[in-house]
């Protein structure tokens, strides 16, 4: 299930590069573009996504899309990010040693859409959910990072996110058992958007 980096397609400067984390999400894409797979999590994600822009050209923009869990109640469907926040770093606490806010959230455009907390926990308990729906509606695990790298390269940045559970118990198996369908979805929005 866990994606080695591999880009198919090459970058191009007037296209965007769609950036997805595991094959399985990727596999009903349709589209000539070309599309980066990174792995699961921020490391993985920071490192592929660096690494392809480093050894080309910049693309038009990155667009992400994958699947996140639901922090809040009767939110599904596909929903384009309007702000992604790092939650699983000690934020205060680095700010009271340094004087500053290391990882600020990253406002991605003004149109409705829902925010994003990213963080290294696939979250499936009900305490977790709770304190992390008091700033998203959704959450991952590749968004801030591939927000953060394209916002100080000055690339523009959209995070798609088709909500696949509800971040709750049994997350983790409702997410391997509907990522097929995902991919189906996320592969029909894809091609209504262009």
């Amino acid at each position: 299930m866990i994606t080695e980096t591999l880009l198919r397609g090459d970058v191009d400067p007037e296209a965007p590069l769609l950036v997805v984390a595991t094959a399985e999400e990727a596999e009903h894409l349709q589209t000539d573009l070309p599309i980066l797979l990174t792995g699961i999590g921020r490391l993985r994600t920071a490192e592929a996504l660096t690494a392809t822009l480093a050894s080309g050209p910049a693309p038009e923009r990155i667009v992400n899309l994958g699947t996140a869990g639901a922090l809040v109640d009767g939110v599904n469907g596909v929903h384009r990010v309007t702000s992604v926040e790092l939650h699983d770093f000690s934020h205060s606490d680095v700010k009271k040693l340094t004087g500053e806010t290391a990882y600020p959230t990253i406002p991605l455009h003004d149109a409705p859409g829902l925010r994003l907390a990213t963080g290294d926990i696939f979250v499936n308990d009900p305490v977790t959910r709770a304190r992390l729906a008091a700033s998203a509606e959704l959450v991952d695990m590749e968004g801030y990072a591939i927000a953060w790298i394209a916002t100080r390269r000055g690339i523009p940045v959209d995070l798609v996110k088709l909500v696949s559970d509800s971040a709750g118990d049994g997350a983790g198996k409702l997410w391997v058992s509907g990522v097929e369908e995902c991919s189906r979805i996320l592969g029909q929005w894809l091609v209504e958007s262009r």
